[in-house]
């Protein structure tokens, strides 16, 4: 079997990646500080400070792929910390990339839908891009430094949710559980997005990875949403109740750091490369409901 390294590996996505191509390849995740175990997947603690120990621990590894999904991507976060933002978004992703560029390593590279202001619907990947916060900034100087580093890398634009573990749940993860207790919950209905089940984009980008796609992708559901009616269509999708949501307005949070109002991407340039499209917002939904029901993610759900 292959052998992949993952990168971030007890992230949300790192963790629903090696749990989606464990039977198919041989995983291993790189850990910085937080231990995991998962059945049927390895893992190595990663030092990612330098260049050296990076070249260092992919030698030794050997991988086919490297799947880059490491980063800070709390928005407040990088707003406060800017050295940190840009050390583990932007410097990390730049060393991983010259390594994989001297080894002749294929990398996949998860950026952001937040790389525009929001001030168009469905962007596609040649329009330029614009930042307008430190957690965008740093993945925008990451992007850039990996396709300066190594030509032939692919950069996924994406926004992505699914099942998580407890220490880190996903934006579905909050909606569900949130529900199921009774409690009611705001999200916002002028913040606009295409997300995808992190499932069908693991599996798109190794569509793409089996055709030798390089440069920028968005891999995203095929439908625009509003936070509000992506709660709304989990709540109906899952039987819960819907009246316990409610709409609020992105644009009245003061306190909170300054985001675009609509990170929607088109997706149209995968789906010519792979000939299919990527599936709509109630189809992932349907498939997230299954995921629990099969206990698929019961590896991740006890961590």
């Amino acid at each position: 079997m292959k052998r992949i390294l993952i990168t971030g590996g007890s992230g949300l996505l790192g963790l629903n990646w090696a749990i989606t191509v464990r039977s198919r390849f041989e995983v291993v995740l790189a850990l910085h500080n937080r231990e995991i175990s998962l059945p049927d997947v390895k893992s190595v603690k990663f030092d990612n400070q330098s260049r050296e120990s990076i070249l260092k621990a992919v030698k030794q590894i050997q991988p086919e792929w490297i799947i880059h999904t490491a980063g800070l991507t709390n928005v407040e976060d990088c707003e406060k910390f800017p050295d940190l933002a840009r050390a583990v978004n932007a410097d990390f992703a730049s060393n991983v990339s010259s390594v994989c560029a001297e080894l002749s390593i294929p990398l996949v590279y998860i950026s952001t839908d937040h790389v525009f202001s929001g001030e168009f619907k469905f962007a596609t990947e040649d329009l330029p891009v614009n930042p307008i916060n430190v957690y965008a900034a740093t993945k925008v100087q990451a992007e850039t430094r990996v396709l300066e580093n190594y030509s032939k890398a692919l950069i996924i634009r994406t926004n992505f949710y699914g099942w998580g573990p407890s220490y880190r749940l996903s934006f579905s993860d909050q909606i569900i559980f949130s529900l199921r207790k009774g409690k009611k919950i705001t999200l916002f209905d002028d913040v606009f997005y295409t997300p995808i089940l992190a499932e069908s984009l693991i599996l798109t980008v190794h569509e793409l990875l089996e055709v030798g796609a390089s440069g920028i992708y968005n891999v995203v559901s095929d439908d625009r949403i509003s936070k509000y009616d992506f709660g709304i269509a989990i709540a109906e999708i899952f039987s819960l109740n819907k009246c316990l949501i409610k709409s609020g307005k992105m644009a009245e949070k003061a306190d909170l750091v300054k985001r675009p109002m609509d990170m929607s991407l088109l997706n149209k340039k995968v789906c010519s490369k792979l000939g299919h499209n990527l599936g709509g917002i109630n189809q992932d939904i349907c498939r997230l409901m299954e995921q629990e029901k099969s206990e698929i993610i019961n590896d991740i759900l006890k961590l």
